[in-house]
């Protein structure tokens, strides 16, 4: 699955037409990831495999904090960058995604749907930020016409 994404990611930034989004891509996805992990560290929620002994545990024990679901929060920043730029016609596939992949968290005991809300939180204005950033330097960048001054 690795080697897809990684060939997924080449392929987007060799062509022009999708290299911003691919770049915007691998800005946001670390970034949100780190977020989620700044707030399990900072607000230390237990997950509900640690707190609930009737939980069926689909995966191996997770015992760190659980406050955002870090995978939802990837998910959905690669989402938002992907809808915002693109378009929802790759914006779509992306949202199913990260929407599937925040129910994973639950159904595998992992993750309360809180956790997992935070965490679609979390990626969606972390890629937000990175996008008005980068349209804030695209437009810094891109020449202004200069009134002509005519004596």
């Amino acid at each position: 699955m690795r080697i897809f994404l990684v060939l997924l990611f080449l392929g987007l930034v060799w062509q022009k037409s999708t290299r911003r989004t691919a770049i915007l891509t691998i800005i946001a996805f670390p970034l949100a990831n780190e977020t989620t992990d700044i707030f399990k560290a900072s607000l230390r929620v237990l997950r509900p495999c640690v707190e609930l002994p009737d939980v069926i545990l689909r995966v191996e024990k997770l015992t760190s904090f659980g406050t955002a679901s870090a995978h939802s929060a990837n998910m959905a920043a690669v989402a938002t960058v992907f809808w915002w730029t693109m378009g929802w016609r790759w914006g779509l596939p992306w949202a199913i995604i990260a929407f599937l992949t925040g129910i994973s968290r639950v159904f595998v005991g992992v993750h309360y749907p809180t956790q997992v809300v935070f965490g679609w939180t979390c990626g969606i204005a972390i890629a937000s930020a990175v996008i008005a950033v980068a349209e804030a330097i695209k437009k810094r960048r891109t020449p202004t016409a200069e009134p002509s001054v005519e004596s």
